[in-house]
């Protein structure tokens, strides 16, 4: 796209169906490699991923060439795939319905880049829904608790 100049930032939020907490240490690397080399193929940057068992975070510069939703069916699609054909869960493996996507400015990246790669740290202290829910207000995004992420299921053991 000749004379066309952007710059989009956005995060991405995605959670596991059920908000089941089955993303292993043991191939979540593999797993964010995998995801960064759909973005990337689909012409887009990776400026951070990471996450916890039950949700991912991706910060991309996005191109205008194809859609955030385009790009979001094809992340989740195509990882969900890939984790079952590689069987890294004992069950089938899906993503929930839907995403959260915000938008930042180029002063805010490396803030953004720093609370993405310190995921872990950051959860000890607040829930997914505390934080989801944060986004959503600071965001000022209207939404309905109805389709809001399903909450973790606990099952006993």
């Amino acid at each position: 796209m000749a004379n066309t100049y952007t710059q989009i930032h956005i995060q991405a939020v995605f959670v596991v169906q059920g908000r089941n907490c089955i993303i292993k240490k043991s191939w979540k690397d593999e797993l964010y490699k995998y995801i960064v080399g759909i973005i990337q193929n689909n012409g887009h940057k990776v400026l951070a991923i990471n996450g916890m068992p039950d949700h991912i975070h991706v910060f991309l510069g996005l191109r205008p060439s194809q859609s955030l939703s385009d790009l979001m069916q094809d992340v989740k699609g195509s990882s969900s795939r890939w984790i079952n054909e590689k069987r890294l869960v004992s069950s089938h493996f899906s993503w929930q319905e839907g995403y959260g996507a915000f938008s930042y400015s180029k002063s805010h990246v490396d803030q953004v880049i720093d609370y993405i790669k310190n995921q872990e740290i950051h959860h000890r202290k607040k829930s997914f829904m505390e934080e989801y829910l944060e986004f959503l207000e600071k965001f000022e995004i209207s939404y309905d608790k109805r389709y809001i992420f399903k909450p973790v299921e606990y099952s006993e053991v």
